[in-house]
């Protein structure tokens, strides 16, 4: 059985062979995803600058408190539709999305789609 260790150095291989394609620029920057056990962030980043422009989280104010009984999954669906309407806001209409070596479904799927819905384009 795979140890913690061992598990976390294979999602950090798989993201950095994704970073080697995944830039992000002014035009379109990154939307990249991190998830814990108990929370997920999102962050937009500018990689020209070094800069994160947005972020939102789990832990967010505006989000519900963590007391409050929420899925993992509909917690990550308003953290993707809190990351989009503030980068909409800040004047980002497209970004390039980074799944931070996590696989496609479930939280981090779920994250995306709601962006999209919200209107920021993959």
């Amino acid at each position: 059985m795979a140890s913690v260790l061992e598990k976390r150095e294979a999602r950090q291989r798989r993201h950095r062979r994704v970073r080697r394609v995944v830039r992000g620029t002014a035009e379109r920057p990154r939307l990249c995803v991190f998830k814990s056990a108990r929370h997920i962030y999102a962050q937009i980043i500018n990689d020209e600058d070094g800069r994160t422009i947005v972020a939102a989280s789990t832990l967010s104010k505006a989000l519900p408190p963590p007391g409050e009984r929420v899925k993992k999954t509909e917690a990550a669906k308003a953290v993707g539709t809190l990351v989009a309407d503030r980068a909409l806001a800040g004047g980002i209409q497209a970004v390039v999305f980074d799944r931070g070596g996590y696989a496609f479904h479930g939280r981090v799927k779920a994250l995306a789609t709601a962006a999209r819905d919200r209107g920021l384009k993959f």
